[in-house]
């Protein structure tokens, strides 16, 4: 990075303003005023807040709303906690619930008004929202189905012990929601704050993101994230991690320089190390990332431009040691298991398909009231998954049968929740509140999957699934370049046509056309569907013909 660039805006309000509490507490207690300031709106980020705008009325005038994100490592909630979620859903937000891809829980349309109420109210749950979003290391994944035994249980800890970690220590959060008082820091009248001894005065460059996986599942989507851990197992212990660093999904359209990228597989270390690495990593991208171009200021650059000779051996000077050599695993499906399944404790869990993570009353069942009622009569923990879906863990039978009974009421049957194709869409939330869509998402992924099915009834592969993601624009918050068929937004009604992802997760898509109009893309998967059907290998899947047959035969592009 040169030493003459100039720093990004970002940087600079960061650096006079290190507390991040901006002008914050006096915006939410000026009832005339409707929104925060672009300024104030970057450092909400940090409280786990963005400032939107309801994008369908914007011909009458903006309408401000915010969205509020929790951090919750490895998605873990208890059922208190779950009917807090829906209560303060209900009081301050549209009444519905969404699950992120990083399994975190998000509120939409909550008026200024109610910000601070709503995240008070979260806080006295046990539930925080700081560090959700920002330039700072967001929510730590972890899996979320309770089958690995003493491994799993091992690995949620460390999730937990690597997340508590990292959490930026600025006394801003607590005196602006939860105290509420007037804050008396920098950047308001100059007064000293305490550098974070991770993070320094300006953060991160970028966000940074953090999972931890057990093979042979990669339901976290391990190689997308910029520091991953890869459980090692032996007689059924958990003996260290396979560290990788440098995956990422984002991109921007038309600049070549920017390109979704897997993270490279570094080194091994012992459970005892992973906050060190941690702290290593994170280091890395803090003193060597990007702060005068945010599209470039990803920890994956860093990795691409320095390599991955150079980024180990600065890993092993901050902490301290040699990194051993990685060791042997193997991934072989990603995605969630749906019904019901025993733990390794012999209790019962059960796979809940929740359509585009978006907990509602709709498409003909009553999930919300479902899941309301299962919280309060049956109790049980909570888990949402990185495929925006959500785990219900610990019952006995009795609690089983009862779970059972309140579904059925509800028009939810365990066993049958879907088609294969339909469980394996994931979308992102798009319009009508993220600010950067250019194209619908969420709203049309029940309409497209179902129509899916239907072409691959019409060309004799019924019941066939499909990995198919859908993003309203490049970023990639539903991780579309890993599915075997994605749709990235381009522009109303147009996308990218990204395909050759594969069930594993650890293949990149590629660009098979560049601008299709969403009405057109069924008709570019039909003649690949045939050909696919005529010319697959025993048990061969979509994705991997694609990758078999049309990454050589149309030298489609490895980056785009």
């Amino acid at each position: 990075m040169s030493t003459t660039a100039k720093l990004t805006h970002n940087e600079e309000i960061k650096t006079a303003c290190p507390s991040l509490a901006g002008t914050i507490a006096a915006t939410l207690a000026d009832d005339s005023l409707d929104h925060f300031s672009e300024d104030d709106n970057q450092f909400l980020k940090f409280h786990g807040c963005y400032q939107q705008d309801d994008r369908d009325l914007r011909k009458t005038g903006k309408k401000y709303i915010m969205m509020i994100r929790t951090r919750s490592p490895g998605g873990i909630a208890s059922a208190a906690q779950y009917l807090v979620f829906d209560q303060l859903a209900a009081k301050y937000g549209n009444n519905t619930l969404r699950i992120t891809t990083r399994q975190g829980i998000q509120f939409h349309h909550v008026v200024k008004g109610n910000l601070r109420a709503l995240i008070h109210e979260l806080n006295a749950a046990l539930v925080t929202t700081i560090a959700a979003c920002g330039d700072v290391v967001r929510n730590v994944m972890a899996p979320p189905a309770p089958a690995t035994g003493e491994v799993g249980v091992a690995v949620q800890a460390d999730a937990k012990r690597v997340s508590d970690s990292i959490i930026p220590r600025t006394a801003a959060y607590h005196e602006i929601w939860i105290n509420g008082e007037k804050l008396d820091l920098d950047g308001v009248n100059g007064a000293a704050v305490p550098e974070d001894s991770l993070y320094g005065r300006t953060y991160l460059p970028r966000k940074f993101k953090i999972g931890f996986v057990v093979p042979p599942l990669n339901d976290v989507d391990i190689f997308t994230n910029c520091l991953g851990f890869i459980a090692v197992e032996e007689n059924g212990k958990l003996v260290g991690y396979n560290v990788t660093a440098g995956g990422g999904m984002g991109r921007s359209h038309n600049n070549p320089e920017t390109f979704p990228r897997l993270a490279d597989v570094i080194g091994f270390i012992t459970p005892d190390q992973v906050v060190n690495a941690t702290h290593g990593v994170v280091g890395i991208h803090r003193d060597f990332g990007d702060r005068t171009n945010r599209k470039h200021a990803r920890l994956k650059y860093v990795v691409e431009d320095r390599g991955v000779d150079w980024f180990r051996a600065e890993l092993e000077t901050r902490m301290g040691l040699k990194l051993g050599a990685a060791r042997p695993f193997k991934f072989v499906r990603q995605g969630d298991h749906y019904g019901w399944s025993r733990a390794h404790d012999g209790k019962w869990f059960l796979g809940l398909f929740v359509q585009d993570g978006r907990i509602q009353d709709a498409h003909g069942t009553n999930m919300k009231t479902a899941l309301r009622e299962i919280a309060g009569q049956v109790k049980p923990e909570f888990r949402f998954t990185p495929a925006e879906n959500v785990v219900l863990t610990g019952l006995d039978d009795a609690q089983k049968a009862a779970t059972n009974a309140i579904l059925a009421k509800h028009g939810i049957n365990p066993e049958q929740q879907g088609t294969p194709t339909q469980l394996a869409s994931m979308s992102c939330v798009a319009l009508p509140t993220c600010g950067l869509a250019l194209a619908e998402s969420e709203r049309i992924m029940p309409e497209f999957v179902a129509k899916t099915d239907a072409l691959l009834n019409e060309v004799g592969l019924p019941g066939e699934e499909l990995i198919i993601r859908i993003t309203g624009c490049p970023n990639g918050c539903a991780r579309p370049y890993m599915a075997e068929v994605a749709l990235v937004g381009r522009a109303p009604q147009k996308y990218q046509l990204y395909l050759g992802g594969n069930e594993p997760s650890t293949r990149l898509a590629r660009v098979y056309k560049d601008n299709v109009a969403y009405g057109s893309v069924l008709d570019e998967l039909r003649p690949l569907l045939v050909r696919f059907k005529a010319e697959r290998q025993s048990g061969e899947r979509f994705g991997d013909w694609v990758a078999r047959v049309l990454f050589g035969e149309l030298n489609l592009p490895a980056r785009c």
